[in-house]
């Protein structure tokens, strides 16, 4: 398994820049080449577009990817296409670009990106929430509403989605100043979660919490109790823990 980078075999990192294989971890996503991976995804793209992307190469992961799906917009690349693309890298594009298609209402957004949030390839499902949470934390409101009926998806990465999106910190993104004050506006995703079976929903619920309890301690030790007396069961139990985990 690839370390860093440069561990990366020329051999493998061919196959990433050509989009034939989706990366295995991170650092392999971080090592493709974005000039090269999309002109061999869209061969039609313009030298221009692939010169303003050489352009950005030291700029940081989610900018590029955000630059990458402009380009894409800018020359009307199919993206139902896109979406079912080998390379996750570029499945990754089709999120960014959905986020950035200024016609489109929020609910149509989370209709286009619901299959990228429920994408098999876990670098996917993270580009789906980070490209989207821009949108979602701008229409606060509107975004709870619209996200709590996925809390009772039968996909638990579209449920995990539902919290993670709206976190009040996250993670390689900006934080939620709202949430971060009012963080029982999202009772109506954490709820619903509270005892939910999937790890993979119940780290993200925690994680949620744990980023409230940095600013509104006292609101996650009262909710967690709440929370313990009205469904003590082992999924609880363990997201409680792990939400006061930064707690004195």
């Amino acid at each position: 398994m690839s370390r860093g980078v440069a561990d990366v075999t020329p051999a493998r990192l061919a196959l990433l820049n050509a989009g034939s294989v989706a990366s295995a971890t991170l650092t392999e996503g971080l090592a493709i080449d974005f000039a090269v991976l999309l002109a061999a995804a869209l061969p039609d793209i313009g030298a221009a577009r692939l010169d303003r992307m050489r352009a950005q190469a030291a700029a940081g992961i989610t900018r590029r990817m955000a630059l990458a799906a402009q380009l894409l917009l800018e020359a009307d690349a199919e993206l139902a296409l896109l979406q079912a693309h080998p390379s996750d890298t570029v499945r990754g594009w089709a999120c960014f670009a959905i986020a950035a298609q200024t016609g489109s209402t929020l609910p149509q957004q989370l209709t286009a990106m619901r299959p990228l949030a429920d994408d098999g390839h876990f670098g996917v499902r993270e580009w789906a929430w980070l490209a989207l949470r821009p949108r979602l934390a701008a229409e606060i409101e509107d975004a709870i509403a619209l996200l709590a009926p996925w809390t009772a998806d039968s996909s638990e990465r579209l449920r995990r989605f539902s919290c993670e999106a709206l976190r009040p910190r996250g993670v390689w993104c900006a934080h939620i100043a709202q949430l971060k004050e009012e963080p029982q506006l999202a009772l109506p995703l954490l709820l619903p979660l509270r005892a939910d079976p999937a790890v993979y929903v119940q780290d993200s619920v925690a994680n949620w919490l744990n980023d409230a309890a940095k600013s509104q301690p006292d609101w996650v030790r009262s909710l967690c109790a709440q929370w313990l007396q009205e469904s003590d069961n082992a999924a609880t139990r363990r997201i409680c823990k792990r939400a006061q985990r930064s707690l004195a």
